[in-house]
């Protein structure tokens, strides 16, 4: 590493590759840094420790994400829906070019990911995404008769709602077990389209649509 430049992108390669290859942490920072070549004032510039580093992971995956949806020449000119399928399509094509990492992760924690620290800050960084497309604002117009039904939604906050739905969607793919998990691209597109659709006049379709998809998935499990 003398004649390299130490990044965070080098060092969260460094660290994936070894506790996949070893399924556990290094001993401590000094052993990870004698190890490849690097001081620990060089890692501590980074991270306080490693706990801090597996924190990072999601959010790294979600940063280059956005970097890859925002280069598109149309990006800026979408309507949120769209902008919000391509994050989910772009950001879990990227964890399945990382399964085995984010397995490593997160899988023993799938049925407490709302509480796992590692996911705080991805969860900081997709409700600012949530926020910057102004879902509620052009959605809800004119739909007055429905504001009293949807209220409690609301008070939640729609940036916390979409946060509850990208955890459904982590789960369904750390479950999947489809080719090229590609029954999560049919959850993500039913489940995106249902939640635009709910702030519309007739949702009963979309809904009993995705109800039918998420019942045959859990029938065929079992």
């Amino acid at each position: 590493m003398k004649n390299t430049e130490l990044t965070q992108e080098i060092i969260l390669d460094l660290y994936s590759k070894y506790v996949l290859r070893n399924n556990k942490k290094p001993l401590n920072v000094f052993t990870f840094c004698d190890d490849h070549g690097i001081s620990e004032a060089e890692f501590y510039s980074f991270y306080a420790n490693f706990d801090q580093l597996e924190a990072d992971y999601l959010k790294f995956f979600m940063d280059q994400s956005m970097l890859l949806i925002t280069a598109e020449e149309n990006y800026y000119h979408e309507h949120p829906k769209t902008k919000l399928l391509s994050f989910y399509y772009t950001f879990f094509e990227q964890l399945t070019l990382n399964r085995s990492l984010v397995i490593y992760l997160i899988a023993s924690d799938k049925n407490n990911l709302d509480n796992l620290k590692k996911l705080w800050s991805l969860k900081k960084e997709f409700q600012l995404f949530i926020k910057s497309l102004n879902i509620s604002e052009p959605l809800m117009d004119n739909v007055n008769e429905r504001m009293e039904k949807m209220e409690r939604y609301k008070n939640k906050g729609i940036e916390e709602l979409y946060w509850g739905h990208f955890m459904a969607t982590l789960k369904f793919w750390l479950d999947d077990t489809s080719p090229n998990f590609e029954k999560t691209d049919i959850f993500i597109e039913k489940s995106v389209d249902t939640s635009f659709e709910l702030f519309e006049i007739k949702p009963l379709k979309k809904l009993i649509d995705l109800g039918k998809f998420l019942f045959n998935e859990k029938v065929k499990n079992k």
